[in-house]
C-alpha cells in the first residue's frame, strides 16, 4: 500500500482521504478472506458505476479534447482497471500438500489452459 504515496501528491485531498480509507478497511479485514473478497466487490460495483455514468457522461465530444484526454492516459498511467484474479493464480496460493492427494483421477479438479 506504500505504492499509493508517491502517486497521492498529485490528486486532490478528498481522493487522498478516499484510498486511506480504502487501506484502512482493507488492513482490518487482513487475512479474512471472505471480508477482504466483500471489500474488492464493493470497489469493482463503484468503479463499473463510476466507469458507466460519471465517467461515460464526461467523455469528449470533439478531436482536441479526445487528444487531450488520450495524452493524460499515455502520461499518467494508462487506462483504470480492476483486474479480476485467474484461478490459476488462486491454485497457485494452495499448498501443495493440500492438492497432493488429488492425480489424474477422474475426479481431479481441472484447470482450462485456455482461461488462465
Amino acid at each position: 500500500m506504500d505504492n499509493f504515496s508517491a502517486a497521492a501528491s498529485s490528486l486532490p485531498d478528498d481522493l487522498v482521504k478516499l484510498a486511506k480509507l480504502i487501506d484502512q478497511a482493507a488492513t482490518a479485514r487482513q487475512g479474512d478472506t471472505v471480508a477482504l473478497l466483500a471489500l474488492l466487490r464493493l470497489l469493482e460495483d463503484r468503479h463499473r458505476d463510476v466507469c458507466e455514468t460519471f465517467f461515460r457522461d464526461a467523455l469528449p465530444d470533439n478531436r482536441h479534447n479526445l487528444y487531450t484526454l488520450l495524452r493524460d492516459i499515455e502520461l499518467n498511467g494508462g487506462w483504470p482497471y480492476i483486474q479480476r484474479m485467474k484461478l490459476r493464480s488462486l491454485l497457485a496460493q494452495m499448498d501443495e500438500a493440500e492438492w497432493g492427494t488429488f492425480s489424474d483421477e477422474t475426479n481431479s479438479p481441472t484447470v482450462d489452459q485456455g482461461q488462465c
